[in-house]
This record gives structure tokens, sequence and C-alpha cells, in this order.
């Protein structure tokens, strides 16, 4: 479709696309009813193959370069680098935007078919790939930080259920191993 172009009419065009594609992407994100990033929903469970995030860990290594890849935190937003809060409400509304985060980048790896169809062979697997490495390792950042917090959401529903049952004035049980 580019074929006929100048070499930086196609490079103008696929910078153009990319950009007007991910703006899109991001306001539907922040358009779309939170229930769409209900981390319930089946795309965002676990996969047998994760291994509760251990994969992630064991073969991308991901605890050495996630923290130097740039973040997007919008006003009010979520920040990785630390939790400022345990309450329940605040460890679902952190799960639900690793949700949001995951969907939006995923999103934006579709852009890269389009980029391959449009654009003369090497280039648009040159273009799609750049959109991949740009928006994937973002993505598997959320499932991999998804996996840490429901964690820690676990530990505080059990240490809520313990301190309630003290506060009753029951004896904690005890499992034995």
């Amino acid at each position: 479709m580019l074929k006929s172009f100048s070499p930086f009419a196609v490079l103008l065009c696929n910078i153009a696309l990319v950009a007007g594609w991910h703006v899109v992407v991001f306001i539907l994100c922040v358009r779309l009813p939170r229930d769409v990033f209900d981390s319930q929903r089946k795309r965002y469970q676990p996969k047998h193959w994760e291994k509760g995030g251990r994969w992630y860990k064991d073969h991308l290594k991901i605890q050495l370069w996630k923290d130097k890849v740039p973040q997007f935190v919008a006003k009010d937003g979520f920040s990785k680098s630390h939790i400022t809060d345990l309450s329940l409400k605040y460890l679902d509304e952190f799960i639900m935007e690793t949700c949001r985060g995951e969907w939006m980048h995923l999103a934006n790896c579709l852009c890269a078919v389009v980029l391959i169809v449009i654009n003369a062979f090497p280039l648009g697997l040159i273009f799609g790939a750049l959109v991949v490495l740009g928006n994937l390792p973002f993505a598997i950042i959320q499932r991999y930080n998804r996996f840490r917090l429901d964690t820690v959401r676990r530990k505080k529903i059990r240490d809520l259920q313990h301190a309630a049952t003290i506060s009753q004035g029951q004896e904690p049980s005890r499992v034995s191993s």
C-alpha cells in the first residue's frame, strides 16, 4: 500500500499511524467500563505455564530489567515502584490497573499487523517488530506485577481473617504440616 511512497513519506505515514493507534487505544482504555479490566476475567487469569509468576523470573529474568523501563503514571495513578496502601480497596484498584495496562499494551501490539500489511517486505516486519518490542515488555510487566499484588492481597485477607478470629475471642485454627 505504501510501496509507491518515498522513503521519507513511508516513515512519516508509519509514525503517524502508530501514534494515532496508540492515542485511540489510550482513549479507549480510559473510557471503557471498569469491568472490562476485571482481574477475574479469563484473559487476565494466571495461565498454568506462568507458574505463579515464576516463569517470568526464570525465563525472562524480569527482575533484572523491569525497573529500568519507563512507566506512565497518570494523576492519582499507581506507581510500580512502591505500594502506598495495603487496604483491600487499594490493592483491588492496583490490580485492576495492571489489567488495564496489559490490555492497552497488547492492543497496541495489534498495530504491528497493520504495519506488516501496509508496508513492503521487510519494512513492515521491521516497523511491526518495533511496535511489539515497544509494548510487549510493558504488558509482561503488568502480568508479573499482578501476580505479586495477588500474593500481597491474599496475605492481607488471611491477616484480616486472623484478626477477626482473634477479636471474636476465638483461638485461631492451626494447620499442622
